[in-house]
């Protein structure tokens, strides 16, 4: 029905480990070579053209950073190897397809692979022994972007994209190189989409709270409406939720409002939900799709984050991009 980005399985999941060693993780890519890139202007994938079409030149770009795909119980690795034909088809057929779409409209589209963490990372007893995990994933982010800037951007504006593990990444990310630095003039928005975000996370980036507003991020973590997850408190709670629908600092979003949930069958279903913000969450209605009584037994939205609001994102990147070379006219 969606795709799904990240599996919020139990705290008490059992997983296979390993030890962890910097000398038995995976190759460290090298971004010079295209074969370490999911998409380029000039590398576009079958399941990408399916949903939006041949790649266009935009006068912006947007660098996107996908979410937790390496899950299985049974996978001891720390660190995904990017030459493994599965983790390349998950990340081009779900990752890119049905997240890093919703840019393309506005912005040329560059997707590194990175060698992401492994989901188990984010709970005990294996959080301790990830963190180095967690370093080498962001790292690739990095070095990526630092080529991106310097052979494939030219000056041109920047939309940060994320999801889930990936918004972890591009967190840091915009600290490292946009928070207080002359590169934030050209940062057109940042969506940082499902994890928490508070509201000091940056020390001159703002939160966005104008549907047309440039230069700051947004952020939100979806739920079933009038419900609430066991680690409210320690993942959500205090984080920024901004409103997908309005853009602005509206407490609600009405189903009116609502431009399109993208499904896996790569339908748009408009007018299909509203929501509803609390401290750390945005509330979500069940959305009125095909086979909506398989999604009505989920509580936790997160895997849907971006498809619930992929026709919403799309408008509105275009909308802030228009702004942005407005406000920047030479």
């Amino acid at each position: 029905m969606f795709f799904v980005g990240i599996f919020l399985l139990s705290c008490s999941s059992v997983y296979k480990t390993s030890e962890f060693s910097l000398s038995s993780s995976p190759t460290e890519p090298d971004y010079n070579n295209q074969e370490n890139w999911a998409v380029l202007p000039s590398l576009w994938n079958q399941s990408l053209e399916e949903i939006v079409g041949k790649p266009e030149e935009k006068r912006a770009d947007v660098f996107y950073v996908y979410p937790t795909l390496l899950t299985d119980k049974n996978d001891p690795s720390w660190n995904a190897d990017i030459k493994d034909i599965s983790i390349r088809r998950e990340i081009l057929e779900k990752a890119v397809a049905f997240q890093a779409s919703a840019w393309v409209k506005a912005a040329n589209l560059y997707v590194p692979f990175y060698r992401q963490a492994h989901y188990r990372i984010f709970f005990e007893p294996y959080s301790k022994q990830g963190k180095g995990a967690g370093v080498i994933a962001y790292q690739d982010v990095k070095k990526a972007f630092e080529y991106y800037l310097e052979n494939y951007n030219n000056l041109k504006p920047i939309i940060i994209a994320a999801h889930s593990q990936g918004s972890i990444h591009a967190v840091r990310l915009l600290k490292d190189f946009f928070d207080g630095k002359s590169l934030q003039k050209r940062l057109i928005a940042a969506y940082l989409v499902g994890t928490r975000v508070n509201t000091d996370e940056f020390s001159s980036i703002p939160l966005l709270k104008r549907p047309e507003a440039v230069g700051g991020f947004v952020s939100w973590n979806t739920y079933k409406m009038n419900h609430l997850p066991k680690s409210y408190e320690k993942w959500y709670k205090g984080g920024v939720v901004s409103n997908p629908i309005t853009w602005d600092e509206s407490n609600t979003g009405p189903i009116e409002r609502h431009l399109g949930v993208l499904t896996s069958n790569r339908e748009i279903y408009p007018n299909s939900l509203s929501v509803q913000k609390i401290d750390g969450m945005l509330w979500s209605t069940l959305p009125k799709i095909k086979k909506r009584l398989l999604l009505s037994f989920i509580k936790n939205y997160h895997f849907a984050d971006i498809n619930l609001f992929w026709k919403d994102i799309q408008q509105n990147a275009v909308v802030r991009t228009d702004n942005w070379f407005k406000l920047n006219q030479k």
